[in-house]
């Protein structure tokens, strides 16, 4: 299988200054892992700037122009969290056109998966403001791109960061074809994603989250997505499939409160790759969002490359978890059991 990659230095020019936690180091990590070789066949993807209609499409005109007016600036504030520099409107319009690019490239079957390494994040950015490090949301932005312009009636989006993604839920909130699926760290940043978040309208039960308490790793990770997402993605039925990887859940991520190995995010992507191969032809992208310790960044993405490409077995990993685990789930039956067979 020939996985996609979009690798592109002008990712690093989004730059906030020495010790800043997401910064350039954890893209050159990457790079440097891919460098020395993948044990796949693999296809670079040549990213290219969001246009207007397209960061639009999630995004207000007044955010587009306030984040515009950051160009060639030195230093921007934009909340307590996120900053913006000579570059980083740049940078982010091309971190949201490269997430779109790689969409496209799997739609059309130039590569059969793909990972969008870019930088900023997105999954935090709202309609009109940025948040959490993000920009532009690039997640977003490449699924509302594959609904409304490629045609798409459904996409699953699936987010497994340690945070939340609010921008991405509030994006789709009130649809029924996008439907969000989150696991995060709770009560944690950004303080959303609790268990009664389902969505409004058409779109009530379209948003599903399971916030967690510290301390999860593979085997409850594993069993949620087996467990829960499962069969609430048999049910939907995805034509795509976007995956929000966040890399902060790893053991020892510097953010982190989770404990996932690097075999634990193999065992997710093959889990998200097995369900897009069931469901949605095997059309899925994964698209880079947390992730603070760039070791473990490196070693995540290329576990989960690996998996994509099909040239490992997928990691063993039980699903005999704990009773307290299982008393801490059991809101997720009770709330999306109404909704879907879980």
């Amino acid at each position: 299988m020939n996985v996609g990659i979009v690798d592109d230095a002008r990712f690093l020019d989004h730059n906030r200054g020495a010790g800043h936690i997401e910064g350039p180091e954890r893209l050159e990590t990457v790079r440097a892992m891919i460098a020395a070789g993948l044990p796949l066949e693999w296809s670079r993807i040549e990213p290219r700037p969001a246009t207007d209609g397209e960061l639009r499409a999630i995004h207000s005109p007044a955010y587009i122009e306030l984040l515009s007016r950051t160009a060639g600036r030195p230093y921007v504030q934009l909340d307590a969290d996120t900053s913006a520099t000579a570059l980083s409107y740049a940078t982010a319009r091309l971190a949201a056109g490269a997430t779109i690019a790689a969409a496209d490239a799997v739609l059309d079957g130039t590569v059969t998966s793909a990972f969008a390494l870019v930088r900023p994040p997105g999954h935090h950015a709202e309609r009109d403001r940025a948040m959490g490090f993000c920009l532009f949301n690039n997640i977003a932005v490449a699924a509302e791109h594959l609904i409304r312009e490629r045609g798409l009636g459904r996409a699953l989006i699936v987010d497994w960061d340690l945070h939340h993604g609010n921008g991405t839920q509030h994006a789709f909130y009130d649809r029924k074809d996008v439907l969000f699926f989150s696991t995060h760290a709770y009560p944690f940043y950004p303080g959303s994603g609790y268990w009664n978040e389902t969505g409004t309208g058409a779109g009530q039960g379209y948003t599903v989250n399971v916030p967690l308490a510290p301390g999860k790793g593979d085997l409850e990770y594993v069993w949620i997505f087996r467990n829960v997402l499962v069969p609430i993605a048999r049910a939907f039925r995805p034509e795509f499939v976007l995956v929000s990887a966040g890399f902060d859940i790893a053991a020892d991520d510097p953010l982190g409160v989770m404990r996932v190995s690097p075999a634990g995010f193999g065992a997710l992507a093959a889990e998200v790759l097995g369900l897009a191969r069931e469901l949605a032809r095997g059309k899925v992208l994964f698209v880079l969002e947390g992730g603070y310790d760039p070791s473990r960044l490196a070693e995540g993405i290329r576990r989960t490359l690996i998996q994509a490409a099909g040239v490992e077995p997928v990691p063993p990993v039980s699903e005999r978890v704990g009773t307290d685990f299982l008393e801490e789930i059991r809101p997720v039956h009770a709330v999306y059991g109404t909704f879907w067979p879980v």
